[in-house]
């Protein structure tokens, strides 16, 4: 018999999984002494316990372990199971190379203009939304800080005098052959005026948003 140590050794696992494994009965330990309570494990269960390490770095939870172990899974089920662990493992890879991204893009800001970033970036749902805009096209980035502020002060100066219609300031953008095409506005839900066309954006079920932090100075970068 082996040692729950040694056993754990062995296998590279902790004693706490190890008891955890137990008490779930996925691998319960061939001898457990009555009066102490101590856990000892026959050599034959290591070929068990090799199989459950391998299937827990594949991701499987220990309900499908133990189907796969216990009840001789066929092939086609097993290959289901890894098809889906292979759908969860690139959504995960996908989540973690979009962090990586904002992780080296707040780096890049720190590191080279030595202040934090302007700009949080969300994935959600947008809802339909009226806005009182202008819109722009800009040749080059350099030129968005000089226009976008501007387009803002002139439409809230316009519909300053609606109630809440300030609240909510919507910013477009997309890159047009002429170059890039802004659309700068309020939520709004009063009458056209001289000085803003209206614009209506349909909904959208996910939308990768940017949220400007602070004045305009920096929104060419955001």
């Amino acid at each position: 018999m082996l040692s729950i140590g040694a056993f754990a050794q062995i296998g590279q696992v902790t004693h706490r999984m190890l008891r955890h494994w137990d008490a779930s009965g996925l691998l319960v330990p061939g001898y457990v002494d009555e009066f102490s309570g101590y856990r000892s494990y026959d050599p034959s269960q290591l070929e068990r316990l090799h199989r459950i390490v391998a299937l827990r770095q594949l991701g499987f939870g220990l309900n499908d372990i133990s189907s796969i172990l216990d009840q001789g899974v066929e092939a086609e089920r097993i290959a289901s199971l890894l098809r889906i662990r292979r759908a969860e493992v690139e959504q995960e890879h996908r989540i973690a190379s979009a962090r990586l991204v904002d992780v080296q893009r707040r780096l890049h800001l720190i590191e080279k203009e030595n202040h934090m970033s302007q700009i949080e970036i969300i994935e959600k749902p947008l809802a339909a939304v009226r806005l009182a805009a202008r819109r722009m096209v800009v040749a080059d980035q350099p030129e968005v800080a000089g226009v976008v502020g501007p387009a803002f002060d002139a439409v809230a100066e316009i519909i300053g005098d609606e109630r809440g219609t300030l609240e909510t300031p919507v910013a477009q953008y997309q890159t047009m052959e002429e170059g890039l095409q802004i659309i700068a506005g309020y939520s709004y839900a009063g009458p056209a005026r001289e000085g803003f066309e209206i614009i209506e954006l349909p909904a959208v079920e996910t939308a990768v948003c940017g949220v400007h932090l602070g004045s305009m100075d920096h929104i060419a970068e955001s």
